[in-house]
């Protein structure tokens, strides 16, 4: 908390791939990769995060943690047709790729096609470039093209959401009707570095507290909303996994 009602800085400034935790331990959180997270990542996965990492914009990126959670839920309820809103530079992207059966796809959507290219190469020497179909454009419009066909309603297994964090909410509307009942929706950030949980009067930057205050509203929603069963996890920036009930 900042002293004196001095303002926080940006809360993810100097965050990169080896320190965006909530851990209090730095020392536990290195135990943690070093041990069980990075002797497992793929080496294109491990280029491509470094890589990253050296971006003005590379806090964005999913932790090695949380694309390790994401490749263990893939294989565990065997998806196969996936959806990511948010890309960036497809760390998180390439961790889907590779978890999907071959046959398997991901439809990713991103504004920055830019940013998109910077991971495509590493998509490609990884040899799953087959299942990416990548959608430059706001999200929105691209889920509700997709919800304009009846064929994809209840046809994707899960879907991955690291995107503007004030349309949370309405992508998860829409998401509801393209996943099908008993498929995962998980959505990034849902503790937005534990800003959450301080109080209403701390004084933080306005990206901070718009975010923030988004990403309290959403989980509010998530928790009342029957439609879904809800687990929240305080790994990397926090994620929330819901299972699509009805």
């Amino acid at each position: 908390m900042a002293p004196s009602g001095d303002t926080i800085a940006q809360v993810h400034t100097g965050l990169d791939s080896s320190n965006k935790t909530l851990l209090k331990s730095e020392a536990l959180y290195k135990y943690v990769l070093d041990t069980s997270v990075l002797p497992h990542e793929p080496d294109c996965m491990r280029e491509l995060r470094l890589v990253t990492d050296k971006h003005q914009w590379g806090f964005m990126q999913s932790s090695p943690d949380e694309a390790q959670l994401l490749r263990m839920l893939l294989k565990l309820t065997g998806a196969r047709n996936t959806l990511e809103v948010g890309v960036f530079t497809g760390y998180s992207l390439l961790a889907t790729a590779l978890a999907l059966p071959d046959d398997g796809k991901v439809v990713a959507f991103d504004v920055s096609r830019e940013y998109y290219d910077i991971g495509r190469p590493f998509i490609e020497s990884a040899g799953v470039a087959h299942k990416v179909d990548f959608r430059e454009g706001p999200a929105l419009d691209g889920l509700d093209a997709l919800l304009a066909d009846e064929a994809n309603h209840g046809a994707f297994d899960f879907a991955f959401v690291d995107a503007d964090k004030p349309n949370y909410v309405r992508y998860h509307e829409q998401l509801l009707r393209l996943v099908r009942v008993g498929g995962s929706i998980v959505y990034d950030n849902t503790l937005w570095a534990g800003t959450v949980a301080l109080p209403p009067e701390t004084p933080m930057n306005d990206l901070d507290r718009r975010f923030s205050a988004a990403i309290k509203d959403l989980n509010v929603r998530l928790s009342k909303d029957e439609r879904v069963e809800v687990c929240q996890l305080a790994i990397a920036d926090g994620i929330t996994i819901c299972r699509r009930l009805v």
